[in-house]
């Protein structure tokens, strides 16, 4: 699922177009640049848009640093991206946790197949351990089993949870997280779903 793809995945993609170009330079594509064999390469449908393609500052930012910038540069990332966050107007950060634990594992949402008045998910299993009773989980990101038990659920918490979800970066610059509410993959009553399947005492996370 292209969404949620590591951001320097369009390096690695473009650096594999330039080595293709330079073996074959008598080629169609002698001449072009990797993001135009991209570009010509990927076909927009349903969800699935060629703006993806498209790096705002702060990918390129990682990409030029290799996803490990200076301190300096780290703390910049995190602070222009800590004044993105919209936090609900409402000022509830914690809803259902029963349709949390379904967006997250739902892995619907920008792909070709998908219908664009489909909603998306969260897809957080494919990177996260989170509820015992799903045995199948990825380990790019840290287990989030037993969250709630283990932070509380203070509004201070809440916050941080939401924020996180929200915009991965403003906490940890070049993160591989999904910057969710930041890109409008997930609504904002999405995500304060999700905060509450990591805090709520009744949710699986925190049995």
């Amino acid at each position: 699922m292209i969404r949620g793809r590591n951001k320097h995945v369009l390096a690695a993609l473009a650096l594999g177009a330039v080595v293709a170009g330079c073996a074959t330079p008598s080629g169609s594509q002698s001449g072009r640049t990797a993001l135009e064999v991209l570009q010509d390469s990927f076909k927009p449908r349903g969800q699935a848009k060629l703006d993806r393609l498209d790096q705002d500052e702060v990918q390129a930012d990682c990409t030029r640093y290799r996803g490990d910038p200076p301190k300096a540069e780290s703390e910049r990332i995190e602070k222009s991206q800590l004044a993105t966050i919209r936090y609900p107007d409402s000022g509830k950060l914690m809803g259902d946790w029963r349709r949390g634990e379904r967006i997250a594992q739902s892995g619907i949402g920008g792909q070709f197949t998908d219908a664009l008045d489909r909603p998306a998910g969260g897809a957080c299993y494919n990177c996260h351990q989170l509820s015992p009773g799903e045995l199948s989980f990825g380990t790019i990101g840290p287990s989030l089993y037993g969250f709630g038990k283990l932070r509380g659920s203070s509004e201070a918490i809440q916050k941080y949870a939401y924020g996180k979800i929200y915009n991965s970066e403003a906490f940890s610059a070049c993160s591989n997280m999904p910057r969710f509410g930041h890109k409008r993959i997930l609504t904002e009553e999405q995500i304060a779903d999700l905060v509450a399947l990591l805090l709520d005492p009744e949710s699986p996370v925190n049995q």
